[in-house]
């Protein structure tokens, strides 16, 4: 008998990443994303969080709300593959499941109060290390537990070790005047575009050739090129 859940999301992401392309597919990869979530409704107050400052970390339940209308296969091609092995769903993780339900781990930077229309009244939770697209729906947050949730000697299947991150980043120099402007509104946006890009997100098939990729990060689009070994941004563009 098949069984029915109804959930309401308890608060809403507010990130750097405004398109799936180039998020990170793991947690934790980027450490220069500062987001927030925004808690809604019922659990926008004080007493819900109270005790969580007392933890580094924490677990978000969220909803892959981008992927909901797509449908989803038993078996997907993880890029850690390189797009050309199958495996099932439930050994990837894939965001296209038959519940699109995902969970990741990230950095707790504080809890805050913020004003609207003049009342201090939109509680927020601040993070870092995230991977989680604008906008994503949260259902739930639970704080992260080293002697539980830390298994050293647990095995990785294909994914054992960490990805390659040694990819070097370069900016143009005529990016300097832009990249300047862009870090007054954002602090760190050049180590975030680093990180972002080190992950190699243009698929495997990709990665000889010099075409231009772009992406949008905060209120930018950031285009770039593969030159030999190394990408070249050379585009850093308001929206």
């Amino acid at each position: 008998m098949t069984e029915h859940f109804e959930f309401q999301s308890i608060g809403r992401v507010h990130s750097p990443y405004k398109e799936k392309f180039a998020i990170p597919r793991q947690p934790g990869l980027v450490s220069a994303a500062k987001g927030h979530i925004e808690l809604l409704g019922d659990c926008n107050r004080e007493e819900i969080l109270r005790g969580i400052e007392g933890f580094s970390h924490v677990w978000l339940s969220f909803v892959f709300h981008q992927a909901i209308k797509e449908d989803w296969k038993p078996m997907v091609r993880p890029p850690r593959l390189g797009g050309n092995k199958k495996v099932g769903v439930f050994a990837s993780r894939s965001p296209f499941r038959p519940n699109p339900i995902g969970l990741s781990v990230v950095k707790l930077e504080g809890v805050k109060q913020r004003s609207h229309n003049g009342q201090a009244n939109q509680w927020q939770l601040h993070f870092s290390g995230g991977d989680l697209l604008d906008g994503t729906p949260i259902l739930d947050i639970k704080p992260y537990i080293p002697y539980a949730d830390a298994l050293p000697e647990a095995c990785g299947g294909f994914a054992e070790t960490a990805p390659d991150q040694s990819t070097h980043v370069e900016f143009s120099p005529e990016l300097a005047a832009t990249l300047q402007a862009a870090e007054l509104k954002h602090a760190g946006f050049a180590e975030l575009i680093q990180q972002v890009l080190s992950q190699q997100p243009e698929p495997a098939y990709h990665k000889a050739s010099e075409r231009d990729y772009g992406v949008q990060l905060y209120d930018y689009n950031v285009r770039w090129r593969r030159i030999d070994s190394h990408l070249m941004v050379f585009e850093i563009s308001p929206i």
